[in-house]
């Protein structure tokens, strides 16, 4: 079973100097870089996910958020997007809820909302927990309550439930809407992009009430297949 140190020396025999550099460039945050590819971390990723249990993947995905190495947390995050996780997901969910005000960059947070996706597949109570995070301080809390939530602006034929989450997300980005953050914007515009491919009339509803004050960026994604 491989442990955390094991994990991060994989990850630091691979990397880049010379790439390093451009993307801690590229992501204006401060934290190590080490300038691996995508393909590198997810085929390690693989091996490791295969080799271990449900504790063992989040002791693994917390040692490597934790040390807060650019694609050491985005391995964390790819570790625990699984659609089904036995014997329960509790465990999961609970580290990937530790993560989320920790969010301050994009990459490591939408590849993180896609394991938080799973959660919320597996479990649509935990939108509980997802509405708390629309008032967060972080910006990128915030936004992750939309980015995570994406699957519920998509469907032709929704059953009632999925009506009602999506309903709910409406009314998160409404209270979003004077939120001029670019990043928040951007995930709005989003949001209502790919709902308005599935329920045009629900977006220019929305758009006609509160088209105003969003910013351009929200407004030109949201209304594209209008």
């Amino acid at each position: 079973m491989i442990t955390t140190p094991q994990a991060l020396d994989a990850l630091t025999t691979r990397a880049d100097a010379v790439r390093a550099v451009d993307m801690a460039a590229y992501h204006k945050v401060e934290r190590r870089y080490l300038g691996l590819g995508n393909d590198t971390v997810e085929t390690l990723v693989r091996e490791w996910r295969a080799d271990l249990d449900r504790d063992a993947k989040v002791e693994l995905a917390a040692g490597l958020w934790d040390s807060d190495i650019y694609e050491a947390r985005i391995a964390a995050a790819k570790l625990l997007t699984q659609a089904r996780i036995k014997p329960d997901d509790a465990p999961v969910w609970q580290e990937l809820q530790r993560w989320v005000p920790q969010f301050d960059s994009w990459s490591i947070a939408d590849t993180a909302t896609k394991s938080i996706e799973r959660r919320l597949l597996a479990d649509q109570t935990r939108f509980d927990a997802v509405a708390e995070w629309v008032t967060h301080e972080n910006m990128w809390t915030r936004r992750a309550a939309l980015v995570s939530t994406l699957h519920w602006a998509k469907g032709r034929h929704p059953d009632p439930e999925h009506l009602q989450n999506r309903e709910r997300v409406m009314t998160w980005i409404a209270t979003l809407v004077p939120d001029h953050e670019w990043f928040t914007q951007k995930a709005i515009g989003w949001w209502l992009r790919t709902l308005s491919q599935h329920d045009p009339e629900r977006v220019s509803a929305f758009l006609y009430l509160h088209g105003d004050d969003l910013r351009a960026v929200a407004r030109k994604e949201g209304s594209k297949f209008l």
